[in-house]
This record gives structure tokens, sequence and C-alpha cells, in this order.
């Protein structure tokens, strides 16, 4: 991560389902001082939750600093929007009406700050994907909320670690529907996804993706089903064509139990637990759900709302801390790429004076 003396990252935040565990990671996050040197992070809550977090947490040392709008955040602060005055509810650990209409409450004014330009990144602290639904949120989760509200047509549900990123191709659907939603198509669409975002977002400058197949060891031929012949391999047949270093299709089982991941620079599965299992197995305290293909940056912990630890003073911030991280690299990677996409000749006179001045 380069020198964040030049400019803070201004790092929004969604307070997701304050009945979990997601003030306390916040909290616990921001505790750690050398954060606020990083970036500045602006809160998007309910006051009163947060500060009933902080007394039944017993971290009064910490405190929120308040603002009305994010124009106003001020450095080395955890800067805090309150959303309402009155009496929300707590109620640790349970699943409520409220705690899922604050948490879209939250993330609509969030968004709305990250559509204008006030906040560079957003964070979002999980929520219950059941209490957020009703007329002001009909999605199965973050992802499809954030990729309407940018009209995304394309993007891709992507789990990072350090060593280790996942996609899939199909997101939050039963599994006896998985297979008539794959297409040649739709596969090849997800590729491109990840593969442009690897180069821009994580700076990989000749990224190769691994294919999982769709049956048990991916189809034996034909002999386990015929998605891996008809539609898979002909995506990544038409992927190669066009520049992108797909290979595949791989065992899962295999693929990930031989430690094969290694040699790739992300994984492309075709549906959710094929991919996040093995990703939580392996990255579970440090990963993160960034939302590939928008014109936006999101960030998440790749866990839930924790509810049976939620009050006990027993969540590990790790995951929360790598999404802040992710976003930040991710957001400086972006600038980066672009400028060099713009004027790539320009870009390296530059750093060839650069260079000659430090010599």
């Amino acid at each position: 991560m380069s020198d964040g003396a030049e400019h803070l990252v201004r790092v929004g935040i969604t307070q997701g389902d304050f009945n979990g565990i997601g003030y306390e990671i916040i909290m616990k996050t921001f505790m750690d001082h050398g954060m606020l040197e990083l970036c500045t992070p602006i809160v998007y809550g309910v006051h009163k939750a947060a500060t009933q977090h902080r007394k039944f947490l017993e971290k009064n040392e910490f405190n929120f600093f308040g603002i009305h709008d994010a124009t106003k955040a001020a450095k080395h602060h955890c800067n805090f929007i309150n959303l309402t005055d009155i009496d929300v509810g707590l109620d640790f650990g349970k699943a409520t009406p409220a705690a899922g209409a604050w948490a879209v409450k939250s993330l609509q004014r969030a968004m709305e700050d990250l559509q204008a330009g006030l906040i560079d990144v957003l964070v979002t602290a999980p929520f219950n994907k059941s209490t957020v639904q009703g007329p002001d949120f009909n999605f199965p989760g973050h992802t499809e909320f954030l990729a309407e509200r940018t009209n995304s047509k394309d993007f891709l549900m992507l789990l990072v670690s350090e060593n280790l990123r996942v996609g899939t191709v199909t997101g939050h659907v039963p599994i006896q529907q998985v297979a008539g939603l794959l297409s040649t198509e739709k596969i090849l669409s997800k590729l491109k996804v990840m593969n442009q975002s690897l180069l821009q977002d994580f700076g990989i400058r000749k990224p190769r993706i691994a294919v999982l197949g769709l049956n048990p060891h991916a189809g034996d031929s034909g002999l386990i089903g015929n998605e891996e012949n008809q539609i898979i391999i002909p995506a990544i047949n038409q992927a190669n064509n066009e520049g992108i270093l797909a290979f595949g299709p791989y065992s899962a089982d295999g693929f990930f139990g031989s430690g094969t991941w290694k040699k790739f620079d992300a994984v492309m599965a075709m549906y959710h637990d094929q991919g996040l299992v093995p990703f939580k197995s392996i990255a579970f305290h440090h990963g993160v759900n960034f939302t590939a293909g928008l014109p936006v940056i999101r960030t998440s912990p790749d866990h839930g709302t924790g509810y049976d630890i939620a009050g006990k003073d027993l969540a590990s911030p790790d995951s929360f801390r790598e999404a802040i991280y992710t976003a930040i690299d991710i957001f400086r990677n972006r600038k980066q790429y672009q400028e060099m996409s713009s004027n790539p000749l320009q870009v390296m006179q530059r750093r060839e004076r650069e260079r000659d001045r430090h010599a």
C-alpha cells in the first residue's frame, strides 16, 4: 500500500444489522489508531444503537465523531452520520424488522454519497438478507442492489484474500437452478469481468484464471454430465481467443485439495458453495467480499451478522479490517490503471524523471 499522506481515502461504512456484530467490529477496527492514518472513516448509522454497543461492550475509550454530512468528515477521527434519534429497539442476536429497515437506510444513504463523490469507497457491515426485504429493498443481497443502483449488467461477486481470489458465475440461487442458469455466454461474460478486475483493481499484468467444472470430476469426459463439454469448455476457448488466460475445467475437490489453486491469480466457480466453501476454509478470518465490475468500489467482510456472539465481545475485526485495506488498495490501483491507460507515455516519462531524481 502506498503512503497515505497524499490522500486519506474516504471510507464510507454501513452499520449493517445493529443487532449483530457490526458495531463491535467497527469499533475494534478503529480503536487501532494506525487505521486512522490510512483512511478517513465515515459510519452511516443509528447513534443510539452505536452508543449502546459501546457501553455494553465496555469500549468507553472509543468515541465516534458526529457530523451532519460527509463533506464535514474530520481526518484522524471515526466520523459518524446519525440517521435518526429515535429509539430503534436494540436486541442483541435477534432478527428484527427494525434492524433490517435501518440497515437498508444506512446502505441507501452511503450509496448516495458514494455516487455523489463524497466518499471514495464503500465498506458494508453484514446484514440479515431476510429482514432487509421490503418496499425499499427487494434484492438477494448487497451485490445485486449495488449493480441496480449503478446500472451495471456485468458484475461479479469476488472473494479475496492475500493469496486466493474466487468468483462465482451464479450467485444466491437455489442449487437446483444452477445448471439451467449456466451458458457459454454467461461464463465468458464473468471471465471478462474477472480478468479486467485483476488488471485494474489488483494490478496483475497477465492474470491466470482457473475455471472449475460443474459436475463431480469435471464431468469425467461426459460420463457425469455434459455441461463441461457443451458449455464450459467452449467458454474457456472463446476467452482464450480474446486474450484471456483461462484454464480448465478443473475438478473442484482435487483442485483445492492438491493446492493447484496456488498456481493461479483467481478461480472461477460455477456456483456459490463450490467456490465459497473452500475459500472460507482457507481464508475465513481474513477473507473479503468485493463486487467486481462496478464503477464504484465496495467491499465487505466475508462473514455474516454473528447473531450467536453479538454483544459478547467475541467478534474478530480481522476480516472487516482486511475489507478496508482491500478497498483502499483497489482505489489506488484503479487510479494508477486509469492514469496509465489514459496517457501511458506521459506516465513512463514521469517515472523515469522520478527515478533519475532519486538516483
